[in-house]
């Protein structure tokens, strides 16, 4: 539909370049974006109010199926959160186990998320190559937990599963390959034009939009701000472990990307480290069964980003209420600001650089005014 000098045109709730249904409209004056406006909520599935109705112990399913990718640093964040709320302290060796399964899923996440971009730009030899070591990750990932999207390994108090010392050797083995390949997979990216044309200069963010516009994880830190909660505000054993914050100043998609890769580079050497030092130990201690009045808030940073969990309890075996905020939500404001200047065919490139999770996001307000 025409807008003065400008069209607007509807992108989504259905669209081939979304993987989940959301809805933005675009005011374009030619083929530039001029305006973005977006609605969020068509897939909002009342995970907080659901909260409320099991066990803490029963929630657990609940919080690993917020998203199919990083379910294991939701659980991560949920544990913490509740065990924030009793207060509980987990066996260091269980604390090493989950750090160990979040830099997995951290290294799966960011494989999908290149080989994804790189499909979006039409290269994809690419993107068949980063998954099908993404394929050996997850089975790594099934191999210590049983399972390997819903991988179920965190429970309150600690871990389900131990690690053998058979299955360490075959994950260092295995890193030892992955870092060859990724750092061959830069030397492409790095030099392929089909790659550096449709991300270089695209999606720009400024420093100061990243943080005026709250952004998080790899769209924040490829913007050149040095911000992560592992480093920040130390969780796990991450205060244990030497690793740096990468950071990248180009501030668009190719940014983005080599961030992403970049961290999956120092996710191997964290993953090693803390093989080499896992504790001695029990894995898990028993947590109550009700809670006393409390409130609690979790910190992780999820391959998306900071994830924030809140909880209250009121002396029963449920919470009160309880709170998710996901990077994605941390994201929203500030694609919509890069996608501002952007050409129409430019849109789902720029889209897909946060590695968007409509279906953690979205959340649902109803403002009901008074005559």
């Amino acid at each position: 539909m025409s807008y003065g000098s400008t069209i607007k045109v509807p992108f989504g709730p259905q669209h081939p370049a979304l993987k989940e249904p959301e809805y933005f409209l675009f005011e374009v004056d030619g083929d530039i974006v001029v305006k973005v406006t977006p609605r969020i909520g068509y897939v909002h599935r009342g995970v907080e109010k659901a909260f409320e109705q099991e066990t803490y112990l029963h929630n657990l399913y609940l919080a690993e199926r917020i998203c199919g990718i990083c379910s294991h640093a939701h659980t991560t964040c949920y544990t913490q959160t509740v065990e924030g709320l009793i207060p509980l302290e987990v066996p260091p060796r269980a604390v090493y186990i989950r750090l160990i399964m979040a830099e997995l899923e951290r290294l799966h996440s960011h494989s999908l998320w290149v080989g994804i971009a790189a499909h979006e730009a039409g290269f994809d030899t690419l993107f068949m190559y980063l998954w099908r070591d993404r394929e050996m990750i997850m089975d790594l990932m099934e191999e210590i937990s049983g399972n390997r999207v819903t991988h179920a390994i965190n429970t309150i108090g600690g871990v389900r599963r131990d690690i053998t010392n058979e299955q360490a050797n075959k994950i260092k083995k295995f890193m030892d390959r992955f870092e060859g390949n990724v750092k061959e997979y830069m030397k492409v990216l790095e030099t392929e034009q089909t790659f550096l044309k449709r991300t270089k200069g695209v999606g720009i963010l400024k420093p100061r939009d990243a943080i005026s516009l709250c952004a998080v994880g790899p769209t924040l830190r490829a913007s050149g701000i040095k911000s992560d909660v592992r480093a920040d505000d130390p969780y796990l054993a991450y205060g244990e472990i030497p690793f740096n914050v990468i950071t990248h100043d180009g501030c668009d998609v190719y940014a983005r990307t080599i961030v992403r890769c970049e961290e999956m580079i120092e996710s191997a050497n964290i993953i090693r480290y803390a093989l080499d030092h896992l504790p001695e130990g029990k894995i898990r201690v028993p947590p109550p069964r009700t809670i006393a009045p409390n409130e609690s808030v979790g910190r992780v940073e999820a391959p998306r980003g900071e994830l924030i969990h809140y909880a209250r309890s009121n002396g029963t075996a449920k919470p009160e209420r309880y709170k998710v905020r996901s990077p994605t939500l941390g994201n929203l404001a500030s694609v919509c600001q890069t996608l501002i200047g952007a050409h129409v065919a430019d849109i789902p490139m720029i889209l897909a650089g946060i590695d968007p999770c409509f279906s953690c996001m979205d959340r649902m307000t109803i403002t009901i005014k008074k005559a």
